[in-house]
């Protein structure tokens, strides 16, 4: 593969961030790719049409963003920082393109607004909310890329060290499959650790509304506590769960004679499969609650 490419959209991102004097700051999740074949295959994954309109979180100086733009019907743009996002104003009148809409905010705290695609090289720092907040909306399908070893914690099988609250979550919502990895090389400032593109595509809902909110309470409050025993973990986080303190909620739980119910309780929270927590989940709720 040739690096010419690569060197001339890298070459491009220096000039445009000294010509505004911008120095990236890390700690703000500003990695910026350089490398055009991975730019062009991200792109590539999504599959996009004249027909789709393409969500992008912490858009940068649009290095994915104008692309998008030429193939998308529209691309909905959001970056937190006002210099970064007047450089992209600026560079979308440059290249006369319309059909972006750029919004100047933190991806967080916004309602986005309908579309039916992602496509992100995201923010690291805000990979976890982030990606909690895309299963609230409907959409087809999601191509983004997050830090290697949070990539992995998406696909966390049970009882292993990437088993968490992301992979419990994920489970019930979208299939996770991983496309590429993308080296630290291909990055300034060049971060430590190398990057992962993951596709998202929702799954035919198998879990009602209702039930995923409960569901999505206990999970949080179980993998605060990922080593404990459910029981424990539960008690310890129950403000999560309930309205009661722990006197009251170790009385209800002391009470429990479901001997199913029961033998869950003692497990790890490590060693509970999601469909066990959505079991426990929706048969304690009405126990604590009721």
């Amino acid at each position: 593969m040739s690096s010419e490419p690569s060197q001339s959209l890298s070459k491009q991102t220096k000039s445009i961030l000294n010509q505004y004097g911008i120095k990236l700051n890390k700690n703000l999740g500003q990695n910026y790719l350089i490398d055009k074949n991975k730019r062009d295959q991200i792109i590539g994954f999504a599959e996009i049409s004249d027909e789709d309109i393409v969500l992008e979180i912490g858009t940068g100086i649009g290095t994915l963003t104008l692309e998008l733009a030429k193939k998308a019907k529209k691309v909905i743009a959001i970056e937190q920082d006002a210099n970064i996002a007047n450089i992209l104003s600026e560079r979308l009148k440059k290249e006369k393109i319309d059909n972006v809409e750029l919004i100047n905010d933190d991806a967080l705290n916004v309602d986005f607004p309908k579309f039916n695609k992602i496509v992100s090289n995201l923010p690291y720092q805000i990979s976890s909310p982030i990606t909690f907040k895309f299963l609230n909306y409907d959409f087809d399908l999601a191509i983004l890329m997050y830090q290697k070893e949070f990539a992995e914690r998406m696909n966390g099988e049970v009882g292993t060290k990437d088993y968490s609250r992301l992979s419990a979550m994920l489970y019930f919502k979208c299939n996770v499959e991983t496309l590429t990895d993308v080296s630290a090389e291909s990055f300034i400032p060049k971060p430590k650790i190398d990057s992962t593109v993951v596709k998202l595509t929702p799954k035919e809902n198998k879990i009602s509304d209702d039930d995923f909110k409960i569901y999505s309470n206990f999970t949080k409050a179980l993998f605060q506590h990922r080593n404990k025993k459910i029981r424990n973990a539960l008690i310890d986080s129950r403000h999560l769960i309930c309205p009661l303190d722990k006197k009251e909620m170790k009385e209800k739980i002391n009470t429990i004679d479901d001997e199913k119910l029961n033998e869950y309780l003692k497990l790890r929270v490590v060693a509970v499969k999601p469909e066990e927590i959505l079991f426990l989940s929706k048969e304690l709720n009405s126990i604590l609650n009721g």
